[in-house]
C-alpha cells in the first residue's frame, strides 16, 4: 500500500529556500520528522581520516544483516583494507584469504527482493523508473516496486551497503561495497544491498582509491585505506553508543517534500526541468543527536 499521505491533499508550507550556486543565495527549509535508529542496526566503522556509520536493514536483507553483524563482532574486517575502490562506482573492503581462513564464514543465499502484498506500506515516487515499474522509500531506503508481482527491492542508490559475490548469485560471504558515486542501478535486484550510510559520507568518498587512470602510476597496497575498527553501536558502553535521527521518509513533510521537488517553483528556478524524480537524487536527512567525545 503506497503511504496514505500521497493520496491526501496536503497543506502548504510557507518555506524558505538556502542555497547558494556562485554568488546567487537562496534559502531552502522546511519541516522535517525524524525517526531515531536503532542501536541495534547502527554499525560504526573507524577509518584514519574519520567515523562511517551504517544503518542495516533487517527488512530487506535479514541472513546478509545477520552475518555482517557476527563478524563484525568476531572483528573479521577490523585492521583489513579497502583494497578496489573506484571513482565514481564503489568502494570495496574485506579480509585477505588469510584472515578469512580463521573465522567461520557462511556462504549466502542472495537476498534479491522482498515479497510484498497490497497492504504493504511505503511512499511512492514515481511510476516508470528506468529500473523499476515504481520507485520509493521505504524506512529511509531507495526502493523499486512491482506492485504486479509483488516484489519490492533496495536500490543502488549513493551510499549504499551491500555484499559482494561471485558469478553465482549465491555466493556472497564477507567483501562488501558502498556505492560512492552515480547510482550503479544495474546492479539492483542482482546484488544483496543490505544497508546505507547515515552518517560520514565524506569519510567514504575519502577513502584512497585503488584504480587509476590509464598510464599513471599504480596505487601500492601499503597505500590502500585501512579499516582501524568496525563495531556494532549495541555493543558499545550506553556513553559510547551515538544517537542518530533519520528523516521518516513515511510523514507527510517528507510527502510534501518529494513534491516541492518534483515541482521546483521556486524562482530560481527560470527554466524549469522534467517534473520528474530520480529516486537516487531524493537526500534523506540526518541529525546527529549525541556523538560521545
Amino acid at each position: 500500500m503506497v503511504n496514505k499521505f500521497l493520496n491526501s491533499k496536503v497543506a502548504i508550507v510557507a518555506s524558505v529556500i538556502g542555497l547558494t550556486i556562485g554568488s546567487t543565495q537562496m534559502s531552502f527549509a522546511q519541516d522535517v520528522k525524524w525517526r531515531n535508529v536503532s542501536p541495534q542496526n547502527m554499525v560504526i566503522m573507524t577509518l584514519p581520516h574519520g567515523d562511517v556509520v551504517f544503518e542495516l536493514s533487517t527488512d530487506f536483507s535479514p541472513e546478509h544483516v545477520k552475518q555482517f553483524k557476527k563478524l563484525t563482532r568476531d572483528g573479521l574486517y577490523k585492521d583489513n583494507k579497502f583494497y578496489r575502490v573506484i571513482d565514481g562506482f564503489v568502494a570495496q573492503g574485506g579480509p585477505d584469504e588469510a584472515t578469512e581462513k580463521k573465522f567461520e564464514i557462511n556462504t549466502l543465499k542472495i537476498e534479491e527482493d522482498l515479497t510484498i502484498d497490497k497492504n504493504w506500506y511505503y511512499t511512492k515516487v514515481q511510476d516508470n523508473d528506468l529500473f523499476a515499474p515504481i520507485t520509493g522509500f521505504k524506512n529511509g531506503f531507495g526502493i523499486g516496486v512491482d506492485e504486479q508481482a509483488g516484489k519490492a527491492w533496495l536500490t543502488h542508490c549513493p551510499g549504499i551497503l551491500a555484499l559482494g559475490r561471485g558469478n553465482e548469485p549465491d555466493t556472497a560471504t564477507s567483501h562488501f561495497y558502498i556505492t560512492n558515486g552515480q547510482a550503479p542501478r544495474y546492479l539492483d535486484r542482482i546484488m544483496s544491498v543490505f544497508g546505507r550510510v547515515i552518517y560520514g559520507m565524506n569519510h567514504v568518498q575519502a577513502i584512497q582509491r585503488t584504480a587509476v587512470i590509464e598510464g599513471d602510476d599504480q596505487v601500492p597496497s601499503e597505500m590502500y585505506t585501512p579499516i582501524l575498527d568496525m563495531q556494532l553501536m549495541s555493543d558499545l558502553p550506553e556513553e559510547k553508543q551515538w544517537q542518530i535521527a533519520v528523516e521518516d521518509t513515511n510523514s507527510e513533510a517528507f510527502v510534501k517534500k518529494l513534491d516541492d521537488r518534483r515541482k521546483r517553483d521556486n524562482a530560481f528556478f527560470y527554466k524549469k526541468p522534467p517534473p520528474v524524480l530520480d529516486v537516487c537524487q531524493v537526500p534523506v536527512a540526518t541529525k546527529l543527536i549525541y556523538r560521545p567525545k
